[in-house]
């Protein structure tokens, strides 16, 4: 059984969340040959797609989700700024595109949500004493691995 088939998106939008849409005009497609299924058909037909997005450009984004996009996706972004995104999932050209576009939505939700600020903590006195508990055991089995009378 093939996966379920996506669908592009309607009213020129891709929709990622409820804060974030980003207008299809944004998107260039690539089309060229396909490696993937498809028999013979693959020679003659383009249905392979590359999706490029200039995240640099791009004003449907914010600054902080821009940065977290380009930290964690650098390998994926080109010199110019572009994001490279490929489907070739399919046999059919707008099921890839859609595909494409569903790759790009999910990327983009994983870093969407900025990261919570670490605040430091202490040590509780528990954790304290087991740890010194714990290198006090250690410090005796080694101890007991010694030849007795080996201080000199």
């Amino acid at each position: 059984m093939s996966p379920p088939r996506p669908t592009l998106p309607a009213g020129g939008h891709l929709v990622v969340n409820n804060r974030v849409s980003i207008p299809l005009s944004e998107f260039d497609f690539e089309y060229m040959r396909s490696s993937g299924p498809g028999g013979q058909n693959v020679n003659k037909t383009s249905t392979k797609v590359r999706l490029r997005w200039s995240v640099v450009d791009s004003p449907s984004i914010d600054g902080g989700l821009r940065q977290r996009i380009q930290e964690t996706y650098r390998t994926r972004i080109t010199g110019e700024g572009e994001f490279l995104v490929t489907s070739q999932r399919t046999r059919d050209q707008e099921a890839n595109r859609a595909d494409c576009l569903e790759k790009l939505a999910e990327m983009i939700r994983q870093v969407a949500v900025p990261p919570r600020k670490r605040r430091p903590t202490r040590p509780t006195r528990g954790s304290k004493e087991r740890r010194l508990k714990n290198k006090k055991q250690r410090s005796r089995r080694k101890e007991m691995r010694r030849k007795p009378g080996g201080e000199e």
